[in-house]
Formats: structure tokens, sequence, C-alpha cells
């Protein structure tokens, strides 16, 4: 539990410091400042602001964003910054006080998942909270760089936003179209899904696969599941004879591994990319690269 009081003076703290030096402020005046809380969010401005500005991203590459906590200079960064794109729908869990308290300040704030057509979690077990993991659907990302255009226009309406987000959003509708075409070697009767938590709902939905159970029980990874959850997934996995259990680049696999070997069958722990581009050489070091490599591996383990 986060103490708001406190956070809201360490803000403070730091728009006073803020003030009074340059943090959070583009080495050149004349670029536009972006302060992105994920690598996907951070790779989505990149490709649109280009030259025209710098933006820094607060949760490095394989770090799980639902528990990440910004460091003093992350919050001036924040402060400091023309805008701030996070995804919002309780995703940066131990960054939600800082934004709500950065935006009281007049910091300009923008949860672009809330405006990307948000989906309740898929899976049985999860409560009724919108999921957002809105970015493992190419189509919604490609409606996020238009609504980032939309910001960036009214920051600095002289620079042709619009141009940069039409093209980057045709690139990622047409990765849309390349991972149904990769997708269709998977038969109807495979296109089950078991994930290590439940992340992959905007996937299936897209792709018209089945998730027929998670190990981290919720759509955040800092749950941890009970001995009669685990027993159940254990018995639809061996009833449904599923190959594979999905997990992150971000988490532990531990837990999907120790199910894997409970259902005494031959069941593989395939990590996908689902909370962080990768590292350099991983083969998913961009939005399009990751959705590619992940369509790839699923494909792989299930067909």
């Amino acid at each position: 539990m986060f103490n708001r009081s406190l956070i809201a003076a360490s803000v403070a703290v730091v728009l006073l410091a803020a003030a009074c030096g340059d943090a959070g402020q583009a080495d050149d005046p004349g670029k536009v400042t972006v302060v992105a809380t994920t690598t996907i969010l951070g790779d989505l401005a990149r490709t649109i602001v280009g030259d025209d500005g710098e933006v820094d991203v607060l949760v490095p590459a394989g770090a799980d964003p639902h528990d990440f906590q910004a460091s003093a200079r992350q919050v001036a960064a924040i402060v400091g910054a023309d805008l701030v794109l996070a995804n919002g729908l309780f995703l940066e869990q131990g960054l939600d006080d800082v934004l709500d308290s950065a935006i009281g300040d007049g910091a300009n704030v923008v949860r672009i998942g809330e405006f990307l057509n948000p989906q309740p979690f898929v899976d049985q077990d999860s409560n009724s909270e919108l999921d957002p993991h809105v970015w493992l659907d190419p189509s919604r990302m490609a409606d996020a760089a238009e609504i980032l255009a939309l910001e960036l226009g009214a920051i600095a309406p002289n620079i042709d936003w619009e141009s940069r987000s039409a093209k980057y959003a045709t690139e990622l509708r047409d990765v849309d179209q390349e991972i149904e075409d990769l997708l269709a070697a998977v038969p109807t009767d495979r296109r089950v899904l078991v994930t290590n938590h439940d992340s992959m709902g905007y996937f299936a939905t897209r792709y018209g696969f089945e998730i027929i159970g998670v190990v981290v029980p919720g759509g955040s990874t800092l749950a941890d599941p009970s001995s009669a959850q685990v027993a159940a997934l254990v018995a639809r996995i061996a009833d449904a004879g599923v190959p594979a259990i999905f997990a992150e680049t971000t988490d532990s696999t531990t837990l999907a591994e120790a199910v894997a070997a409970e259902t005494g069958r031959d069941v593989t722990v395939v990590e996908l990319y689902s909370g962080s581009l990768g590292e350099s050489g991983s083969g998913a070091e961009t939005l399009i690269d990751m959705l590619l490599t992940n369509a790839r591996r699923i494909v792989a383990a299930l067909s």
C-alpha cells in the first residue's frame, strides 16, 4: 500500500527542483519531451517522435511493469515532460499514485489503454476489471499511434505527426494480417492457450484462440495461486491435451514449470514477450518484432 501523502510531498519537492533546474527537459529546447512508462509505449513514441523529440522510458527492458516503482530522477522526468504516455488500466500499479500526483500538479499524462476499447479479462478466474494488455493486438496499437499523433499535435502543431502515425498504423495493420497468416498453421482444435498470467486475452480474441487457464490468477503477476487452483489447472491441461504453457520473459517460469511437471505429460513452457520488449539480439527489440516473434513461438508450440 502506497502512502499518498508522502508521494504527493515527493512530487512537490521534485517540482521545486525541476523549476530550479532542467529535470525532464530536452537537451534541445525546441524538441518535444515524452516519458513513456513501458518499453512498448517507448517504441511507439520513438517511432512517431523521431528526431523531433526525446523519449525517456521508465520501466527497463525485461522488467515487470506491474510492480515497478519510479526513482526520484524518473519522477522529475514525469513532472518536466511535455507528455507522459502511460498504459493505464492498473498495469503500472507501482506508478499509479506517482502519476496521479503529477496530474494534480499539472503534468500532461495520457493513459492510452483507456482509449483503445479495452475488454475484460477472459479467464474465468479473473475479476471483472478491464485487461490492460492492449498492445498484444496490433490493430489497437495502430489506433494508439493515431491518438498519440493528436496529443503531439496539441504540443507542437508545426510538425506533421499525422503522416508519421498513419505510416506506422499501416505497418501495424499489415503485421496484424501477417500474424493471422502465420497462425493459419495452428489447427482449430489446438487453438487453446494456458498462460502464466491472464495477459493474452487480446491475442486470443483477435486471432480465435481460447484461454482455458492461467497459472497466476488474475491479470497481474503479483498474486499467488492456491493449491486448489493449481490442481484444477493441472486437470484442465491434462484433459485438454495442452502441449505448452506460455510464460513471460519478465517473470520467473518456476511455477509454470512446476505445473507442467504435475500434469505427467510432455508439456513445454514457452516464454513470450508479453510485458516488455526484448534486449538487443532477442528478435523482440520493437513492438512489431515482438508481436511476430510471439506469433512464431505460439505456432511452433501448438502446430
